[in-house]
C-alpha cells in the first residue's frame, strides 16, 4: 500500500457523523421524547430559541404550541417534522432514540412562487428524450432557483470515481464539464452519509464551528451525538480545505438515489458565501428526486428495450440448440446471433476438448490459457470483466481482441465454457487534477490543491458490459444447462432401452449361434463321409459335396464369429499394462504363416504400452492386421505400417496398407455387423471382424476411425485411454 492509499484509508475512517458541533447559520437542541427535556444544545441556541433555554430544563417556551405536535410526530412513522415558527423554520428528526430540533431563519420565497416554478420544471423535464437532456435541464433549473455560481451533475462509476456529466453556471467559477474526480475526493463514509441524508449545505466555508454543550454524551448512554441526518452538522476540516483549494466559499449538494443506490450528486458552488433558505433547499431536493425518477424511468426503458432485443436473439439460439445434436453444434450454426447475444465482437465455444471460435478472438492457445486461468478461480458460474489484463496479466498480449470477457462455465466435470470477447478501447480521460496525488500527510490529512485538467490515456479496457447483456449471458447458460440435462435424461432412457434390447439380442445371438454349431458340423461330417464311401460318384457329384462342405464350413465360421461377438458383451475386462510390441509380433507371425508366397514390406515402429485386456487387444490387432494383409494381396510388394504414440493420457495406434482401400462415402458402414465394402467373391470374410474390433475398443472406453482412398490403401486408427483418463479417448 503506497502513501496515497494510506492517507485515503485514514480519511475514510474520519468520524464525520459525530463532529460535536454545528454550522453557525442555525441552532440545535436535543430533547428527551418522553417529557421534551433539553439534554444538549448548541451554544448559539439561546439566540434562536429564547433566553429561557437551559440544559436539563423543559423545552423553550417558543415551542409550547408545538409540544403535542412534536410528541405525536415522534410516535408516528414520519421521518421528519417541519414547521415555521415566527421568522424561522423548525425541522426535527430522530437520532438514537432522541429528538434533534434544528432551526434556521426563513427566506423570502413563498410556497406559492416555488410551486409555480416547480410545475414549470416538471413540464420541461417531461419533454426530455434522454438522460443527458434531463440532467442538463435539472442543472439549469437549480442554478436559476438557488443563485449559485456553478451547478454540476456528478455521476459515479463502478469504482466511485465521479464524472461531471452536466453543468450550468455564470462564469465566475471554472467549468468542470466532462472532468472526472477520483473516488478519494468523496470517501466511503461520506458517500454513506450522502445516501442516508440527501441534502447538505455549507453557506460559508470559513465558518467557525459552534460546539454542542453538555458534552458529547447523550443522557447516560455514553455514545456521541450522531448528526448523520442533521442539516446543520459541522463538516470535516478536510472538506473545508478541499473547498478552499477549489476556490469555492459556499456549497450545497443533493444526492441522486436510483433503485436505492447512490447514482450521483447535484453539486452547487459559489465563489462567495451564499445562503439558501430551507424552503428553497426543499424545492431543490424535490427537483433532484424528480430527476432521479426520470433517470430511472429512462434507464429502465433503455434496459427493457435492450432485454427484449437480446431475448429475441436468445430464442433463436435456443431453437438452434434444441434442434441440433448438441448445444455447441446449435450455437455454431448461428455465429452472428451468438456474438450479438451480449454485444461482443467474438466468441469461443470450448466443449469436448475442442475450441470453436467466431468473430474477433484470441488464438486457440490464448483461449485455452484463459480457460486454464478461469478454471483455477473460485468464481460462480459467470465471470465478467472489462479489463482482463488487470486480473490475468498474460492477457495484455491479446488485449486487442480480448480486453473484456464474459465467461460462463457449463460443466463441473469437464472444461466446457462459452466465452465472449470485446477488444481494447483506448480512450483519453480528463481528470480534475492528477488523480494519483490525492492527499499528502503533514501533521494531518490535506486534500489536493490542483484541479487543473489532467489527461490520462486509459488502456487495456473494453467497453463496459451492461446489466442486460450480463443477464442475457446468464439466461443462455441456464438454457444450455437445461438442454444438456434434458438430453441427458433422454439419453439415459434410450440407453436403458438399448441395454435391454442388446441383452435380448446378445442372448438370442448366443442361443442361435450355439445351437447352429452342431448342425453345421454334422453337415460337414456327413458330406465328408458320403464322399469317402461313394467311390462311384462322378466328378460333378463330388463337386456338389465339396460345395456343401465348404458352405457349411463358411457358415460355421460365421456362427463362431457371431458367438464371439455376442460373448464379448458378457465378458469381463481385466485391465493391466499391455506390451503392444509383443502382441503385434505374435499377430504378424500368426498372420504370415499361410502367406509364404507373398512379398510383404513390414514397417513396425516401437509401440507404447497400452492399458487394457491383453487377450481382447490381441483380437483387435489380429483383425486389423489380417485385413491389411488380405486387402493388399494384389500389391507387389504389399506395404504395411504400424505406428503408435502417446499424447497426455491417451495412447493411439494405427495400421496402414497400400491395398484396395475404400470410398469414404461408405465409411459409416465399415464397422457394422455383416457390412462389407468389397465383394465376397474377391475377398473372403464374415463381415464381423471390424464390428468386433469396434466393440472391443469401445469397451475399453476408446474409439476407432478409418480413412481410405479407392485403390490407394486404408489406415485404421484406434485410441485407448490411460488408467487416469476420465471420459472416452478419441482417435
Amino acid at each position: 500500500m503506497d502513501r496515497s492509499e494510506i492517507n485515503l484509508e485514514s480519511c475514510a475512517q474520519e468520524p464525520i457523523h459525530i463532529p460535536g458541533a454545528i454550522q453557525p447559520h442555525g441552532a440545535l437542541i436535543v430533547l428527551r421524547p418522553a417529557d421534551l427535556t433539553v439534554l444538549q444544545a448548541s451554544r448559539n441556541a439561546g439566540a434562536f430559541f429564547g433566553a429561557d433555554l437551559r440544559l436539563g430544563g423543559p423545552a423553550p417556551a417558543i415551542l409550547d404550541p408545538l409540544n403535542d405536535d412534536i410528541k405525536n410526530w415522534h410516535e408516528s412513522s414520519e421521518a421528519v417534522f417541519q414547521t415555521d415558527i415566527s421568522d424561522a423554520t423548525l425541522t426535527a428528526h430522530r437520532s438514537g432514540g432522541l429528538v434533534i430540533l434544528e432551526v434556521e431563519r426563513s427566506g423570502t420565497q413563498t410556497l406559492g412562487s416555488l410551486f409555480a416554478r416547480l410545475r414549470g420544471f416538471a413540464q420541461v423535464l417531461s419533454t426530455q428524450a434522454d438522460v443527458a437532456g434531463s440532467l442538463a435541464a435539472a442543472a439549469r433549473f437549480v442554478h436559476d432557483l438557488t443563485g449559485f455560481d456553478r451547478v454540476l451533475v456528478y455521476k459515479f462509476d463502478d469504482d466511485w470515481n465521479g464524472h461531471v456529466v452536466a453543468e450550468a453556471g455564470n462564469g465566475r467559477l471554472p467549468s468542470y464539464l466532462d472532468l472526472r474526480f477520483p473516488a478519494g475526493d468523496i470517501p466511503a463514509q461520506a458517500r454513506a452519509l450522502y445516501a442516508a441524508n440527501r441534502l447538505r449545505v455549507i453557506p460559508d466555508a470559513s465558518y467557525e464551528p459552534v460546539p454542542i454543550d453538555a458534552g458529547r454524551e447523550i443522557g447516560t448512554t455514553g455514545s456521541p451525538l450522531d448528526l448523520s441526518f442533521s442539516q446543520l452538522r459541522s463538516v470535516s476540516p478536510v472538506h473545508l480545505e478541499y473547498m478552499h483549494n477549489m476556490g469555492t466559499a459556499a456549497s450545497m449538494s443533493m444526492s441522486i438515489i436510483i433503485d436505492g443506490r447512490l447514482w450521483g450528486l447535484v453539486a452547487c458552488h459559489s465563489a462567495e458565501p451564499h445562503m439558501v433558505p430551507v424552503r428553497v433547499r426543499d424545492a431543490c431536493d424535490f427537483v433532484v428526486q424528480s430527476l432521479a425518477m426520470r433517470i430511472a424511468a429512462q434507464v429502465h426503458s433503455q434496459d427493457a428495450t435492450r432485454r427484449v432485443e437480446l431475448a429475441r436473439i436468445s430464442g433463436d439460439l435456443l431453437r438452434a440448440m434444441t434442434s441440433a445434436s448438441s448445444w455447441s453444434e446449435g450455437l455454431e450454426t448461428l455465429p452472428k446471433d451468438l456474438v450479438a447475444q451480449v454485444g461482443a465482437s467474438g466468441a469461443a465455444i470450448i466443449a469436448q476438448g475442442e475450441c470453436h471460435k467466431v468473430g474477433i478472438t484470441p488464438t486457440d492457445d490464448e483461449v485455452r490459457s484463459i480457460v486454464g486461468w478461469l478454471s483455477g478461480r473460485a468464481d460462480d458460474d459467470i465471470f465478467a470483466t472489462t479489463s482482463l489484463a488487470a486480473d490475468f496479466p498474460s492477457a495484455e498480449a491479446f488485449a486487442g481482441e480480448a480486453s473484456g470477457i464474459i465467461a460462463i462455465r457449463l460443466s463441473e466435470l469437464y472444461e466446457n465454457w462459452l466465452i465472449w470477447f470485446r477488444p481494447e478501447v483506448i480512450r483519453t480521460v480528463q481528470w480534475a487534477g492528477d488523480p494519483h496525488k490525492i492527499v499528502q500527510e503533514k501533521g494531518r490529512i490535506h486534500p489536493r490543491k490542483s484541479f487543473q485538467a489532467w489527461s490520462e490515456n486509459v488502456r487495456l479496457h473494453s467497453q463496459a458490459w451492461s446489466e442486460a447483456e450480463l443477464s442475457a449471458a446468464r439466461d443462455l447458460r441456464n438454457a444450455i444447462v437445461g438442454i444438456v440435462l434434458r438430453k441427458a435424461e433422454e439419453l439415459g432412457e434410450l440407453t436403458s432401452e438399448l441395454q435391454r434390447s442388446n441383452k435380448e439380442l446378445e442372448a438370442f445371438s448366443y442361443s442361435v449361434s450355439h445351437d447352429l454349431r452342431a448342425p453345421f458340423r454334422h453337415i460337414v461330417g456327413f458330406a465328408q463321409l458320403l464322399t469317402d464311401r461313394e467311390n462311384s460318384l462322378d466328378e460333378k457329384s463330388r463337386h456338389y459335396l465339396r460345395t456343401i462342405s465348404d458352405s457349411a464350413l463358411a457358415a460355421g465360421r460365421l456362427v463362431d464369429g457371431l458367438l464371439n461377438f455376442s460373448q464379448l458383451g458378457r465378458a469381463s475386462i481385466t485391465h493391466k499394462h499391455v506390451d503392444m510390441n509383443k502382441l503385434v509380433a505374435e499377430v504378424v507371425k500368426s498372420v504370415i504363416l499361410n502367406q509364404d508366397d507373398r512379398a510383404i514390406s513390414w514397417s513396425i515402429e516401437p509401440l507404447p504400452t497400452a492399458w487394457g485386456d491383453a487377450t481382447l487387444l490381441r483380437q483387435v490387432w489380429f483383425n486389423i492386421i489380417e485385413n491389411a494383409v488380405k486387402y493388399s494381396r494384389h500389391r507387389n510388394p504389399a506395404e504395411i505400417r504400424v505406428r503408435g504414440s502417446v499424447k497426455g493420457d491417451v495412447t493411439t495406434f494405427s495400421v496402414s496398407d497400400n491395398g484396395v482401400g475404400f470410398d469414404m462415402a461408405y465409411v459409416g458402414k465399415l464397422f457394422g455387423v455383416f457390412q462389407r465394402l468389397q465383394r465376397a467373391e474377391d475377398f473372403e470374410g464374415t463381415g464381423i471382424g471390424l464390428a468386433l474390433v469396434r466393440r472391443i475398443v469401445e469397451r475399453h472406453n476408446g474409439s476407432i476411425t478409418a480413412h481410405g482412398e479407392v485403390d490407394k490403401g486404408a489406415t485404421f486408427v484406434f485410441a485407448l485411454p490411460g488408467p487416469e483418463k476420465k471420459g472416452r479417448a478419441h482417435a
